[in-house]
């Protein structure tokens, strides 16, 4: 089995599957990308993802390994794709084994929040940590933990779900039946309603366009006090749920990326100090809270890490 730096990342997204050679933490060929939907189910596009593959390898001698990202449940020692989020069809795929099958490679299949906190661990905001709490904020909320220099798992490797970990325990229903679910506060879909409300309440009247994320960002750097308000709050319900996992865990950092991150101290600012208001010494001192350092490109790079690594600790097992 060669030995190369070179390896592949696929970041399985509902809309498109993107493709990329990896050489360390930098892309340095993608190809384009495959509309999700297009197929009917898994055996069409897992050939589509194999024929990407293919002709990647044609362009780049001595690739490696193939990591895989995953947006739903996964079972990461079997390579078992259990279920994905909206995307119907995919319930108990094997996919490591049809892919290794299939390209002749060795093949990591894993959560796509656990690949993009591997990224930061190994190559980014979280590198040189022991115990890290990983938050990626976007339409949902992901999340991963580091505890003890390893990824938590779990007993079914769902763990590190900060996004269904509750905020209010009388909170909005969830699609879990679990109540007060931080997703359901602070994804995109969620901050961009809430503002309008508030504008509307404010009796200012604004289309969901100018309520989004991006948008209230925008408006809180040209003096907005209701954007900049709504960015105290995402910040206060975020600090909520993190400071459970500061209690639980006892990180020595939190790292958060993703979408609704790119707002930076708007919402770094008021979620330090609702966070570390409540914890106490041994849980506050010292402890990091950092922007992640890559953005959409994540889920390749950690997928491939993770593969990279899984494959060579493979073989020292032989």
């Amino acid at each position: 089995m060669s030995d190369s730096p070179l390896g592949i990342g696929i970041d399985f997204g509902g809309t498109t599957v993107k493709i990329a050679v990896v050489y360390q933490s930098h892309i340095i060929d993608q190809a384009p990308p495959i509309t999700t939907l297009d197929f009917q189910g898994p055996d069409d596009l897992i050939d589509a993802m194999v024929r990407t593959v293919e002709d990647l390898r044609a362009r780049h001698e001595g690739i490696a390994s193939i990591g895989v990202g995953m947006p739903g449940l996964v079972n990461f020692e079997k390579g078992l794709v259990y279920g994905l989020t909206n995307v119907p069809g995919w319930e108990a795929v094997p996919l490591r084994r049809l892919l290794e099958a299939k390209i002749g490679l060795p093949v990591a299949v894993d959560n796509d929040a656990n690949c993009m906190a591997f990224a930061e661990w190994r190559c980014g905001a979280g590198r040189g940590f022991q115990n890290v709490v990983f938050m990626s904020l976007g339409t949902g909320v992901g999340g991963a933990i580091i505890a003890n220099g390893q990824m938590i798992r779990g007993m079914r490797h769902g763990a590190g779900e900060i996004g269904q970990t509750s905020i209010d325990y009388q909170g909005r229903t969830g699609h879990y039946g679990n109540h007060g679910a931080l997703e359901d506060y602070v994804g995109n879909n969620e901050i961009t309603a809430r503002a309008r409300e508030a504008y509307t309440a404010a009796g200012i009247k604004k289309p969901l366009e100018e309520c989004s994320p991006a948008a209230l960002a925008a408006a809180a750097h040209h003096g907005d006090k209701i954007a900049f308000a709504q960015w105290d709050l995402v910040g206060q319900m975020l600090a909520t749920a993190a400071m459970n996992c500061c209690w639980l865990l006892n990180p020595e950092a939190i790292v958060i990326g993703g979408g609704v991150a790119r707002a930076g101290e708007l919402l770094f600012h008021p979620f330090r100090e609702h966070l570390l208001a409540q914890l106490s010494g041994p849980f506050k001192d010292g402890l990091m809270i950092l922007p992640a350092a890559f953005g959409h490109e994540a889920g390749i790079i950690g997928a491939s890490a993770l593969a990279r690594e899984h494959a060579v600790g493979a073989r020292q097992l032989v």
